[in-house]
């Protein structure tokens, strides 16, 4: 897991502790929105994904943005609004998800990802 994190905060030119975050958040959101035994599959396939679900759990960013994300409630849009109330832009949001979807597709193969990516509402415009 600390690959991805490297290369997600090299990417977006972020700090560790932001990529860990954010990752968490992502994969905390796919694990409630996305087709369930796709996201199995992909979260067996990153050892340590499990732990970075629960560090993000609860963590919606803080001040205006982290409201309406709450405010929101799920959804790809309210992933989105968290992401920026903890401190990442759309364009680090972006680099973000391109990254962990690409790791995704390097662990867990194409084919889950590509259904990951087609069975969870609003997220195939974002990667």
């Amino acid at each position: 897991m600390q690959e991805l994190i490297n290369r997600v905060a090299a990417a977006a030119g972020i700090d560790e502790g932001l990529a860990t975050k954010a990752v968490g958040m992502i994969l905390g959101f796919l694990q409630k929105e996305g087709p369930q035994a796709q996201v199995q599959q992909m979260l067996a396939a990153l050892p340590g994904a499990e732990a970075l679900i629960a560090q993000g759990e609860g963590e919606g960013g803080g001040g205006l943005m982290g409201m309406v994300g709450g405010l929101m409630g799920g959804g790809i849009m309210g992933l989105g609004a968290n992401l920026m109330g903890a401190g990442l832009d759309m364009g680090q949001i972006s680099t973000v998800g391109k990254e962990l979807m690409a790791f995704g597709r390097e662990q867990a193969g194409e084919d889950v990802m590509g259904q990951i990516v087609a069975g969870t509402p609003g997220l195939s415009q974002f990667v």
